[in-house]
């Protein structure tokens, strides 16, 4: 989507992406109700809050309603398929850490082994097929991720240089969260601190049980496709703000967390972010933006000290500096944390992508503190607690 590109008129109202997304489908089932609040607010906080532009109302009438279409064919794929529901989510290994801490190279060098089943893009952006797809043939979500790749990339390519995006590669469940509508995606895109403010202050559960809906769908359809594995290999920063509500409706979740300083960390989420806003809003504000992040992470890390406090067993720790100076000593440790022994087979496959995927091959990320109004003081008292805990003591 580029600045001269033309976008269709929308009707960003919750009655009229109900009605496209039914009208779509030819199915009415959206699945549990608790979706509904968290979409009305969502709705209402785009066209109060959020300053969108003539592409930004397009593109956040477009996620709504594949959002909504996602619940209707997957509640659709489930009336057909009862036994999606029996699959079971044995122990997932969910990598959490603040973004920029090595979270998506853990992930996707971890992802290669064949054990872990991993959501690719193109299964979180659209998590069920149409009603009418059969298994074996060739699958047009993936098409589909493939161009709205490509459309991010050209409507601003600093992107290539904050995050690596592969529409068939491991991504982030934060992404099937977004199909709940209890996820702070919007909050990533644009400038909603009222919708955000709302998921803070109310239960998370409901998006965490879509969640593992989810799961079990895309589990069943990798058996579809001839797949097998062991257990889920899951990654996202987003967890940090709802750990015990993670670890509630997954009891035997082992959680990998990653650490880095958030004097390096934090200005360069803002600045993801901040890309990501100005693609919606001709008024997207920098400052604001750093505001919101840096405080919503602060509050997240401190909720995530306390259920460790509570629940120390369920975590393992791993040190950014060790995963780009001894990346697999700091992955054997993992394997040791997960009980699964770390193979010859497992290596061979990690080792492989790390040829195919060099940072190198990206371009420089570059962005400053005081772009965002930061300080290093006032970023180090933030994160204070945190960084005591896991950086400078």
């Amino acid at each position: 989507m580029s600045e001269a590109m033309t976008v269709p008129e929308v009707d960003l109202s919750v009655d009229g992406l109900v009605q496209a997304a039914i009208d779509s489908c030819g199915v009415s089932d959206f699945g549990d109700a608790s979706y509904r609040e968290p979409f009305e607010r969502l709705v209402e906080a785009l066209n109060t809050e959020a300053k969108l532009n003539a592409v930004g109302r397009y593109t956040w009438y477009t996620r709504i309603f594949n959002s909504l279409r996602a619940r209707l064919l997957t509640e659709a794929w489930i009336a057909k398929h009862p036994d999606i529901l029996d699959e079971t989510i044995v122990a997932p290994a969910v990598i959490v850490g603040l973004p920029r801490t090595g979270t998506t190279m853990l992930h996707r060098i971890m992802s290669s082994d064949t054990r872990f089943h991993a959501p690719l893009w193109y299964e979180v952006r659209n998590p069920a097929p149409e009603l009418d797809y059969r298994f074996g043939d060739a699958d047009p979500r993936i098409a589909s991720a493939e161009a709205e790749v490509a459309a991010m990339l050209e409507a601003n390519p600093e992107l290539a240089a904050i995050h690596p995006m592969d529409p068939v590669g491991a991504d982030e469940e934060i992404l099937l969260l977004e199909h709940s509508f209890y996820s702070y995606v919007p909050n990533a895109f644009c400038d909603v601190p009222g919708y955000g403010k709302w998921l803070a202050s109310n239960d998370n559960r409901p998006g965490y049980e879509y969640l593992k809906r989810l799961l079990q769908s895309l589990q069943w359809q990798k058996k579809q496709r001839g797949e097998s594995a062991e257990r889920w290999l899951l990654k996202a920063p987003h967890h940090l703000h709802f750990m015990q509500t993670l670890l509630d409706v997954f009891p035997d979740a082992q959680v990998i967390q990653t650490h880095r300083d958030p004097l390096q960390t934090v200005p360069s989420i803002c600045s993801f972010h901040y890309n990501l806003w100005i693609m919606s809003s001709d008024e997207a504000d920098a400052v604001r933006c750093g505001e919101q992040w840096a405080d919503m992470f602060a509050r997240a890390m401190n909720h995530t000290l306390a259920t460790r406090q509570a629940q120390p067993a369920a975590f393992c720790d791993v040190w950014y500096k060790d995963t780009v100076a001894k990346p697999f000593d700091a992955i054997a440790a993992v394997y040791d944390f997960l009980g699964m022994p770390f193979t010859d087979e497992a290596r061979a496959a990690m080792e492989a992508w790390q040829r195919e995927n060099k940072r190198e091959d990206r371009p420089v990320h570059e962005y400053t503190l005081d772009q965002f109004g930061f300080t290093e003081q006032g970023l180090a008292e933030q994160y204070r607690a945190y960084r005591e805990r896991f950086i400078v003591a």
